[in-house]
């Protein structure tokens, strides 16, 4: 074999990448699809979320489609024989420190109930940490194409804030996305935000792509360990109780009273979530949160909201809810405050357990009035 030959050899195989390389940028993308999970790994209860990936066998990434190839949910038709409910919200719905069986949907789901028609009653853990309404809405909308028969839907103020709407990681990283729902629902974002990810050709290239597309392969290599424990985050035996003294300080998000300036809210936004829902039935939740008896608690019921503005906010959700005639649960008093862990909308399984009790109830009335 002479020089000439392994010459042309090289030469050609570069060439070769290139090729490939430049045509991964200029195709659409896709990979994602392709997983393991559901095939030979078991689909988990849960996305993906989780920086550390030695002990809890997850990652966080950006890819939708390989988040849903990896979830339990896309793990073939839906049967015949079931009713399938769809949860999403926040890091809440995802079970901050909850196991995925003590989450709302795990609870629901091990309920084992039937509509009246006898279809066994499925549920769904979709919700993904960080507050947004249009992460909510961007999840919804490619769930949708699994055919679900009802949505649970919990949330809280922080999502509301139109200064939040893009901030979310898995929102910005997905600026494509956005830009359809922009143009579809007519939403009040700008697409030119600079929150919002948008790669060049080169970035999109395989080079460009090489760290998503380790997290892809790391994705399915954690699925092996997942499927053998279960794990899917730390739990840790000592972690940092939610704050419960605060300083005099009233603001929320810019803003301080005695009114909340509705115009800085993604009303339009929550009602884009109602409009892509269409005809399947929503159950809207104001979910539980921590209520501080500690220092300046007649201020601030916890870190994340004044009294005036959280108070304002329930104010406008019960109008509206009977105005436009949602079915709507406004839970947030009902769980003690040692029953939260973290933060002020993390509860404990004990916590969630009631929290599981009134949405059970709604449910029913649901599958079989």
């Amino acid at each position: 074999m002479d020089a000439r030959f392994l010459r042309n050899v090289l030469l050609k195989g570069l060439l070769l990448f290139l090729v490939l390389d430049l045509l991964a940028a200029a195709l659409p993308s896709g990979v994602g699809k392709l997983s393991l999970y559901n095939h030979l790994l078991d689909g988990r209860l849960r996305f993906p979320f989780g920086e550390d990936s030695a002990r809890s066998y997850n990652l966080s990434l950006f890819d939708l489609d390989a988040m849903f190839a990896s979830h339990i949910i896309a793990a073939g038709p839906k049967p015949d024989g079931e009713y399938r409910v769809i949860v999403i919200g926040d890091s809440s719905t995802w079970g901050t420190l909850l196991r995925p069986e003590e989450t709302l949907a795990g609870q629901l789901d091990a309920a084992d109930m039937q509509t009246c028609d006898g279809r066994r009653v499925r549920v769904y853990n979709l919700g993904y940490p960080t507050v947004s309404l249009t992460k909510d809405l961007m999840v919804l909308d490619y769930a949708l194409r699994y055919n679900p028969n009802l949505l649970i839907w919990p949330l809280t103020l922080e999502s509301f804030p139109a200064d939040k709407q893009l901030s979310s990681p898995i929102v910005s990283n997905n600026a494509a996305r956005v830009d359809e729902l922009i143009a579809r629902y007519d939403l009040p974002l700008d697409p030119a935000d600079p929150s919002l990810v948008r790669p060049d050709f080169w970035e999109q290239t395989l080079i460009g792509q090489r760290r998503a597309l380790a997290d892809l392969l790391r994705l399915q290599l954690y699925g092996v360990l997942w499927s053998a424990t279960g794990i899917d985050q730390t739990y840790p035996a000592d972690y940092t109780r939610a704050q419960t003294d605060f300083d005099a300080d009233i603001t929320f998000h810019g803003q301080s009273g005695p009114d909340l300036d509705e115009t800085q809210l993604a009303f339009d936004i929550f009602e884009a979530v109602l409009a892509a829902a269409g005809d399947i039935p929503v159950i809207v939740v104001n979910e539980p949160m921590l209520i501080s008896a500690g220092e300046n608690g007649d201020l601030r019921y916890n870190f994340l909201y004044p009294r005036w503005a959280y108070d304002d906010w329930r104010a406008m959700m019960q109008a509206r809810a009977v105005s436009e005639g949602w079915n709507y649960l406004d839970l947030w008093n009902l769980v003690p405050a040692d029953q939260f862990t973290n933060s002020a909308i993390h509860m404990s399984p004990a916590g969630q357990a009631l929290m599981v009790e009134q949405v059970k109830l709604s449910l029913q009335n649901q599958i079989c009035p």
